[in-house]
């Protein structure tokens, strides 16, 4: 395109959010961070583990053999590869879990949850559950759940992200 043909075209305006989309936005981002903070705090204080603990933890107990490869294991937890080999090795040091070779793989490695971990674990669920609950969970309605479970699915629909898992056990 020439400079003739662009001062004939009119400028593009840039999509920027309303006021009140920002409003929202604001509101959103600040509260749930506000959320899981106070989340993160009463799980150290109830079980000395973080919120990264508690998501490896949960991960590995939810899989199959109480294993999953690195890479699959930062999938599930939305973390970068070598900020979980970090964490994984603190975790490892505390025996929390342990790495194996891969027996599929000889190049990759699983995390396995270990028998302390597994307990860290069970310790952990109750006081983090009422957390959920006294912070999340009774401030809504069973319908304001219903909407926040439906928004939710259509921001990770946006964002390509999978629906969150069910929870339950997998093999």
């Amino acid at each position: 395109m020439s400079l003739k043909d662009s001062a004939k075209s009119p400028p593009q305006r840039r999509r920027l959010p309303t006021r009140r989309q920002l409003q929202v936005w604001r509101g959103y981002t600040e509260t749930s961070e506000i959320i899981r903070a106070r989340a993160a705090s009463q799980l150290q204080r109830a079980a000395g583990l973080s919120t990264g603990d508690y998501q490896v933890l949960l991960a590995l107990s939810e899989a199959a053999g109480n294993r999953l490869r690195s890479s699959e294991l930062a999938t599930a937890i939305s973390w970068e590869r070598s900020r979980l080999s970090h964490h994984l090795g603190r975790m490892e040091k505390r025996g929390l879990i342990r790495r194996e070779q891969c027996a599929v793989d000889s190049r990759g490695a699983d995390a396995v949850l270990t028998e302390a971990g597994a307990r860290a674990f069970r310790s952990a669920s109750i006081p983090h559950l009422e957390a959920v609950r006294e912070l999340f969970v009774d401030a809504l309605s069973d319908e304001q759940l219903e909407q926040l479970e439906q928004l939710t699915g259509a921001l990770r629909a946006h964002l390509g992200l999978a629906p969150v898992p069910d929870g339950r056990k997998r093999g």
